[in-house]
């Protein structure tokens, strides 16, 4: 980890950006040739030289080199003045993972307890304060002790969430549930891994936890996957 607060999530269609150093966090999408400008100046080449190497390859391919060097040199700009020509955390991707609709499991009294108890923790941060402070307490818990969840276990707590989310006054979003259910899994002595991503075609970003190799509740009206990801909360051992 770079310990910068920008996070990268990289796909053949670009990179998505998430700065979390301030409020509940800023995407930036950038498509391939942004991300390619974005990867050249954060790997140690300086903007002159990664401008010049673009722009010489758009041109080989009959662009207007001058309009090229215009954009891109705006477009460097931008990212600085925004903060974002910083090395990012760029979590590895699993490869292809197995999704699992929204479950109506019950794990009863202990599940429902800790549902509640991980939705309130969860409104609490994401609500009141920047989202930093939600990253921090989620890798908290990753240090209680427990066992890696496996699917049921995963789903029995993210129904839970769901479940005391039909208690609280408006509408508790995947970021509250997948942060609440990350909650609610450690509560019950287990662990999984709560996942910040992006997509491309549309853009969009979207929250979800993992374990035993499935993808946790996601929305039967929402099946446009993958979503890349971009910030992986998970114990490192």
């Amino acid at each position: 980890m770079t310990g910068t607060g920008v996070h990268a999530a990289l796909a053949p269609q670009g990179v998505a950006l998430l700065d979390v150093r301030r409020g509940l966090g800023q995407w930036r999408f950038l498509d391939p040739v942004g991300a390619q400008l974005w990867l050249d100046i954060t790997s140690g080449t300086a903007p002159a030289d990664a401008i010049d190497k673009l722009t010489t390859r758009w041109q080989e391919r009959g662009a207007d080199a001058a309009q090229v060097r215009v954009d891109l040199t705006a477009l460097a700009a931008d990212l600085d003045s925004a903060g974002l020509l910083l090395p990012a955390d760029r979590p590895a991707r699993n490869g292809a993972l197995s999704i699992r609709f929204a479950p109506e499991a019950d794990g009863g009294a202990l599940h429902r307890l800790a549902g509640h108890a991980g939705l309130s923790a969860a409104l609490l941060l994401l609500r009141c304060l920047p989202v930093r402070f939600a990253l921090t307490a989620a890798r908290a818990v990753t240090r209680l002790p427990g066992r890696r969840a496996e699917m049921e276990d995963a789903e029995a707590a993210f129904a839970a969430v769901r479940r005391a989310a039909r208690w609280w006054p408006g509408r508790a979003a995947c970021l509250e549930e997948s942060l609440a259910a990350h909650f609610a899994s450690a509560l019950t002595g287990h662990r999984v891994t709560w996942v910040i991503g992006a997509r491309f075609t549309p853009h969009g970003a979207h929250a979800w936890i993992e374990a035993d190799g499935y993808i946790i509740g996601q929305e039967e009206t929402d099946r446009v996957w993958p979503y890349a990801p971009a910030l992986k909360v998970e114990r490192s051992h």
